[in-house]
């Protein structure tokens, strides 16, 4: 079958966003928290950083399967967020704030496009959430949060590996943790988000809404080292308004995550590998990424 390369380089322009690789078709990148993600900090002012990278192995359509030729890309991205626990409380949770300011460099080499290279790099679309809410038992720890991804990046519909994602998103977050012993060495836990998006101008397209669950099983040693298997699942759960088709893309990765807290430094240490095993492509993208994904994380107490 012959893919003309006018309707790959439409799909294309309209998918690999952002830290687009390995996002559905919103702004939020699964797999960048892993264990413990569920859980709130407590009262204080933290910098978060994370460093991911990813290499694609191929790209896919509707069905999840590859699309013929020697496709490939990366992307690499530096995120910085910025998080404000208050010593407020509310509904009796602890109330809190973020702001998230991602750099990117991304690249893709596709023979889908006629052997075309395309590439970019600088700040991403920025994230302001002015509600994160924390609640803690002895047990076990709940979080919600809200807030809103906005279209300030540049955008280019013919560009393929373009920094911004050329819409907004509004983000919700609901997560949980569980302790499985008093001592508090083994959890397990769940961090979702619910992206809700606005039309796209260049394309008059509104991608449909997508929902996605980072899961982690974890346990950690006398030492202090926590390890444990992450993982993520994400799905389309609408049709993108606007579309030529009515596919729906979705998004399975499995892992494992290695962590280490200094307590007296305030400084927290994250690494976690991902390997992709499903990926299928939605109306507004045309295509999908599956590849595999490295993640180091620094948190530090301000």
């Amino acid at each position: 079958m012959k893919y003309p390369t006018t309707a790959w380089l439409a799909a294309l322009g309209t998918s690999l966003l952002a830290t687009p690789a390995l996002a559905v078709n919103g702004h939020y990148v699964p797999g960048i928290e892993g264990l413990s993600a569920a859980a709130a900090p407590p009262e204080g002012l933290y910098y978060r950083g994370y460093l991911l990278h990813y290499d694609v192995d191929n790209f896919n359509d509707s069905s999840g399967t590859a699309v013929p030729g020697n496709n490939s890309g990366s992307v690499t991205a530096l995120a910085h967020r910025f998080i404000w626990m208050t010593d407020k409380t509310f509904l009796g949770a602890d109330y809190g704030m973020e702001a998230i300011v991602p750099m990117l460099d991304i690249e893709f080499d596709l023979d889908v496009a006629g052997g075309q290279r395309f590439d970019d790099d600088g700040l991403g679309d920025i994230f302001l959430g002015p509600v994160i809410l924390g609640w803690h038992g002895a047990q076990w720890d709940a979080t919600f949060a809200a807030g809103h991804w906005f279209d300030t990046a540049d955008f280019d519909a013919a560009n393929p590996a373009s920094a911004g994602k050329g819409y907004g998103t509004t983000m919700l977050t609901l997560a949980g943790m569980w302790h499985l012993d008093a001592e508090k060495t083994w959890n397990v836990s769940a961090l979702s988000r619910y992206e809700i998006k606005t039309e796209q101008d260049d394309t008059r397209i509104t991608p449909g809404d997508s929902w996605l669950v980072e899961w982690g099983i974890g346990h950690r040693l006398e030492n202090g080292l926590e390890l444990g298997l992450v993982g993520y699942d994400a799905w389309q759960l609408e049709a993108d308004d606007g579309a030529p088709t009515t596919a729906k893309a979705e998004r399975h990765a499995i892992g494992a995550e290695a962590g280490y807290l200094w307590p007296t430094a305030g400084v927290m240490l994250k690494g976690a590998v991902y390997h992709e095993y499903d990926a299928e492509a939605g109306g507004l993208k045309g295509l999908e990424s599956e590849g595999d994904a490295i993640r180091l994380q620094l948190t530090k107490f301000l």
